[in-house]
């Protein structure tokens, strides 16, 4: 092609060989009878019309912005199949929509030119768009996508028939994929309530009702009591200020208190180890937690395993030591069930956003407290049940990491044509291109 030569002035063969992509800079090899082209020569690429402010939540038509959910609003700017792509934040927030809309100014509309099938460059987007542009954003808070990164996106180009063969072949593995999804998302989300009701039913003595008709004791056996009567004391902890930089004694913060148990990671120190072993935790203490911003973390309990050296804890966090007529893991776990931790809620205190529950409420709380032979057998119990639906949840959450790595092997090899749908004897994309709006 001569330079300088203006495109409208260009023939047909060079307008062809301007749209493809030149073999070096194609991204991988296609079948024979594909093409790769620039989505600035199958599209027409606006940007959104309206301020974010426009949309409303009870409108006729869909507002898109860049976040991932469109609100609804009383106007529209477009009316057509259009690919919706954020311009900046999460540029993986892609979407299809066909019929009047409205969009944000940092939103492009990107509307395909037929006889490209629209729903076939959406998933090219949706397996690509990301990759492409990871190196190629611009900005440092907030990175945005410049419209020539856009008008250069290569795309794959089989012939038209193919195009909607790899939408179907798409379409129905997805969908079994995503009834797959949803189960495992249901059994993941059911999780919490699965472990409340196993709790609930170890606290009332229902999971030991075989237990104790084989040891001949009855529910009179239990005590019902409150917190204050079966620990020594509630303690607060300190609240000199501690640092990564300092060297002396370690100290247990909110942070280290986890679903798992006491985390020995993001330790903070003191600046000096002159803390009193009364002031410190041993094996077996419970660490509560009193004091947060968020409602849902105070009462938040951990036992304190066996330590190989000297700890305090700050004084957002309150220690209490189980009597020895009590199992420390059957209180914690009591602690830490629903049962406990509305009775908490109600009690806790909110001022400036901060919740606080302080020792003599924490000391009312009530407690059906069994045997020591019966806590223990509540806790083995506990452990086995408990494990199983951990490992039920890991298993879910397994199913769905895979789920989206299946989904992703599904677009590469469709748009490498390796999903049983390519026929090599359909007309070059090639020609596809001369015929549509090459020309």
């Amino acid at each position: 092609m001569a330079r300088g030569k203006k495109k409208e002035t260009l023939m047909p063969e060079e307008r062809l060989q301007a749209a493809l992509v030149p073999e070096s800079e194609q991204p991988y090899s296609v079948p024979g009878n594909w093409c790769w082209t620039y989505l600035k020569s199958m599209s027409k690429i606006q940007t959104g019309k309206k301020d974010a402010n426009y949309g409303s939540v009870d409108g006729e038509y869909p507002f898109f912005t860049c976040a991932a959910e469109p609100i609804r609003c009383h106007g529209y700017s477009f009316d057509c199949n259009a690919i919706l792509l954020a311009g900046n934040g999460d540029i993986n927030n892609i979407s299809c929509y066909n019929g009047k809309f409205e969009a944000y100014q940092r939103t492009y509309v990107v509307e395909i030119i037929e006889p490209i099938n629209t729903d076939y460059v959406f998933y090219w987007f949706k397996y690509k768009w990301f990759d492409f542009n990871k190196d190629k954003m611009f900005g440092t808070a907030i990175p945005y996508i410049r419209l020539g990164n856009l008008q250069d996106f290569p795309v794959p180009v089989p012939p038209i028939k193919q195009q909607q063969r790899i939408v179907d072949r798409i379409e129905t593995l997805f969908a079994k994929l995503d009834e797959a999804k949803q189960k495992a998302q249901d059994a993941l989300d059911s999780f919490e309530t699965r472990k409340a009701a196993i709790l609930h039913k170890a606290f009332t003595g229902e999971l030991t009702a075989q237990w104790r008709k084989e040891h001949g004791v009855g529910m009179e056996s239990w005590d019902n009591t409150t917190l204050s009567k079966i620990v020594i004391g509630f303690k607060y902890g300190t609240s000199e200020k501690s640092d990564y930089s300092y060297k002396g004694m370690p100290v247990f913060r909110i942070p280290n208190i986890t679903d798992d148990g006491l985390s020995f990671e993001d330790l903070k120190f003191l600046s000096h180890k002159d803390i009193s072993d009364e002031n410190q935790i041993h094996e077996n203490d419970i660490l509560i937690v009193r004091s947060n911003g968020s409602r849902e973390l105070v009462g938040k309990s951990v036992l304190v395993p066996q330590l190989d050296r000297e700890y305090a804890y700050a004084s957002f966090l309150i220690r209490i030591q189980p009597l020895e007529s009590v199992v420390p893991n059957y209180l914690v776990m009591y602690l830490n069930s629903t049962d406990a931790r509305m009775q908490m809620f109600k009690k806790a205190k909110s001022s400036a956003g901060i919740n606080n529950i302080n020792s003599k409420e924490l000391g009312a709380i009530l407690i059906n407290l069994p045997s020591f032979p019966e806590q223990t057998e509540i806790v083995r119990i506990l452990d086995d049940l408990l494990a199983k639906e951990q490992q039920a949840k890991e298993a879910a959450e397994g199913v769905l990491e895979q789920i989206d790595l299946i989904k992703k092997s599904i677009l590469a090899r469709a748009f490498r044509g390796e999903l049983g749908t390519n026929d090599p004897n359909e007309e070059s994309a090639q020609e596809l291109l001369k015929k549509s709006f090459i020309l």
